[in-house]
């Protein structure tokens, strides 16, 4: 408890209580903390003094505030490394997440000029599959999804796409995707994106773009993938080349 009579400043004290508070099972991942004024309450300190060790916690990205609701912990950074790129799924899968999709959309229109390009369509008349899909773990969607496919992939729409997607294409149609050629990059939520992604406008999200190619280089699926920044992080591991030969 806050002990007044010690030489560690209050609002350090506050923060050590609630760094304890967020690692207890009822809080962790997501959960909402008590209001300031039941915390305050709690420690007998001021609600200014506790602001003061919520900002920081806030800052390290332990605490999440948001107006009109409150504070919540932030959820564990989900990660993935660009030296063994894996679908969705089976990134989850390896960190013992289970995958709730939480929307499903299936369109069949014109590609967009991106996809376009990737899948070297000469026409404006050559429509593509186009699925927008709102993912994550259990009770928190963290990702949504656009992809668009090879017109030359007899997808009809139809098929069960809470199945992991890479695997539908290799059972149903013998394709087995190779490789991935990727881009990151960083954007401001926008209304659609704020709203789906439970964040407030002009949050960061990481953008993720990958162009997926089959064992023979043909090009399967043009993906987008939009990322709450808090919960995404993306490892990088690169060896330098060096000359080691004499001048």
């Amino acid at each position: 408890m806050i002990d007044k009579e010690s030489s560690i400043p209050l609002h350090k004290q506050a923060e050590f209580y609630l760094r304890r508070l967020i690692e207890m099972d009822k809080y962790k991942n997501g959960k909402m903390i008590p209001n300031e004024i039941e915390l305050s309450r709690q420690m007998n300190i001021s609600r200014n003094t506790l602001r003061q060790a919520i900002n920081k916690l806030v800052h390290e990205g332990l605490l999440i505030r948001k107006r009109g609701i409150g504070t919540y912990v932030a959820m564990g950074k989900f990660s993935s490394e660009a030296t063994n790129w894996l679908s969705f799924s089976q990134e989850m899968r390896l960190l013992g997440i289970e995958v709730e999709n939480f929307e499903l959309h299936i369109y069949r229109q014109r590609p967009t000029n991106e996809a376009k390009l990737f899948f070297n369509i000469n026409d404006d008349e050559t429509k593509v599959l186009r699925i927008e899909r709102l993912r994550g773990k259990v009770d928190f969607p963290f990702v949504y999804f656009a992809s668009e496919f090879n017109p030359e992939i007899p997808l009809t729409g139809n098929e069960n796409f809470n199945l992991p997607l890479y695997d539908i294409l290799r059972d149903e149609f013998n394709i087995i995707v190779k490789s991935s050629r990727e881009e990151i990059s960083a954007v401001p939520a926008g209304h659609f994106l704020a709203e789906k992604l439970d964040m407030e406008l002009g949050e960061p999200v990481l953008v993720r773009k990958r162009l997926v190619s089959d064992i023979e280089g043909r090009p399967v699926e043009y993906n987008i993938g939009w990322y709450r920044g808090d919960s995404f992080t993306y490892k990088i591991e690169c060896n330098r080349k060096e000359d080691y030969q004499s001048p």
